[in-house]
């Protein structure tokens, strides 16, 4: 049998984990040399293989190089937010295939959230179509936990270890004095809160902050908002709210939207920002209170220092699986979490069909959200604890920062 060569690419915004993703296809991929010739990246995602930027790992990441992946966050090959054409007659279709053919590519891997498992939904769709027999399968990941068909995706543990542990530490800091305070955190999620929810692990003991926390899966009401902050008061003088950036009201209209007109990403994605500060400015208005907001922003999704050692190491298990998947044949499907036990926690990989993924949204279950929705229940988190447990060592370089890998 004739060798044939494999490559993947990243795509969509970039998680602690992706690199871990990314290492168990390239290290799995180098071990099946009877197969496999060449293990190609692409360079900023499909958008870049268009253009012809294309790196072998042989010779960019050679010998225990390629371990560094595991601990670096970003995305080592670079990102893009290239969105296919919704027809297959589009003339993109086979100027991509022809390039594949021409680098003799058995085996394609995309690793992202949503809208890349959309692209792994065309190019299998396509490749059927026209009879190729490339192999093309999906490695998720998103901070935002928001693909269906699995029970969490690589990338979500550490944004939540991230964001649990950043909530503790600025709970601590409000509460030095002996004065009514608010502090209002914002945490990524526009229409899923998993990463929000997360939050509720920062508490030590029951009745401890963050008091309050919103997710986008229920309908915020401002009055409503600042009575129960009101309230809290009663429970500790200095409050900790944290609210997810795509909260909404009744009508659906996001509350960062109450003032400013947000504008939109290149898949007409709202960008949301800025509810936080809203917030902030109401509180302050309306209760007479010291207020501040804080927005965590892209440190969610960048921060090594959070980096969860399950999340590493599913990561590192899902690309493996998928390699062995694709050699096996498989294709058009993304690699899926399957958890098998809370207390000890297990899970196992599976194989789901990327065309039933591609372009949904799974958002956190109304039952973990309390009735009055201000806060997630013991059933949330018991799922989301598991998924921040165990501590990666980052080497540190001479510089005394920690060592990662860069492309050059």
């Amino acid at each position: 049998m004739s060798k044939k060569n494999l490559i993947a690419g990243q795509s969509g915004g970039p998680t602690a984990a992706i690199n871990s993703s990314l290492y168990g296809v390239v290290s799995e991929a180098l071990k099946h040399t009877e197969e496999i010739d060449h293990v190609y990246g692409m360079v900023n995602g499909i958008e870049g293989f268009l253009n012809g930027t294309v790196l072998d790992f042989q010779e960019a990441l050679p010998g225990e190089q390629l371990l560094a992946l595991t601990w670096t966050p970003g995305a080592y090959l670079g990102s893009c937010r290239y969105k296919l054409p919704e027809s297959l007659e589009d003339p993109v279709y086979p100027k991509l295939f022809q390039k594949f053919e021409e680098m003799n590519i058995g085996w394609f891997f995309y690793i992202g959230g949503n809208d890349s498992m959309d692209t792994v939904s065309k190019l299998s769709r396509y490749a059927e179509k026209i009879g190729s027999d490339i192999r093309i399968l999906g490695e998720p990941k998103t901070i935002d936990n928001d693909l269906v068909n699995t029970d969490h995706t690589p990338g979500f543990g550490s944004a939540a270890r991230y964001v649990a542990s950043t909530v503790r530490e600025i709970t601590l800091d409000a509460c030095v004095y002996e004065k009514k305070s608010v502090t209002i955190i914002e945490i990524m999620g526009r229409h899923a809160g998993w990463l929000t929810g997360a939050a509720a692990l920062a508490r030590k003991y029951v009745g401890d902050n963050p008091l309050l926390i919103y997710l986008p899966e229920t309908d915020f009401d401002v009055d409503e908002f600042l009575q129960k902050v009101h309230a809290a008061f009663e429970k500790n003088c200095n409050v900790v709210v944290c609210v997810s950036e795509g909260i909404h009201d009744k009508d659906g209209t996001f509350i960062c939207e109450y003032d400013s007109a947000a504008g939109t990403d290149a898949f007409g994605h709202k960008m949301l920002a800025g509810c936080g500060k809203y917030l902030e400015n109401l509180v302050r208005s309306r209760l007479g209170v010291k207020a501040r907001s804080v927005e965590l922003n892209v440190s969610q999704r960048c921060s090594a220092a959070m980096l969860a050692g399950t999340d590493q190491q599913e990561a590192i298990l899902a690309g493996e699986f998928g390699v062995q998947a694709a050699l096996n044949g498989e294709t058009g499907k993304m690699i899926a979490f399957k958890r098998q036990s809370d207390s000890p926690y297990s899970m196992k990989c599976t194989l789901e069909d990327v065309n039933v993924i591609c372009n949904e949204e799974k958002t956190v279950p109304v039952e973990w959200i309390t009735e009055d929705g201000s806060d997630v229940t013991e059933d949330f988190i018991r799922y989301a604890r598991p998924l921040i447990q165990g501590t990666v060592n980052v080497p540190v370089g001479e510089d005394g920062l920690p060592a990662f890998v860069y492309r050059k």
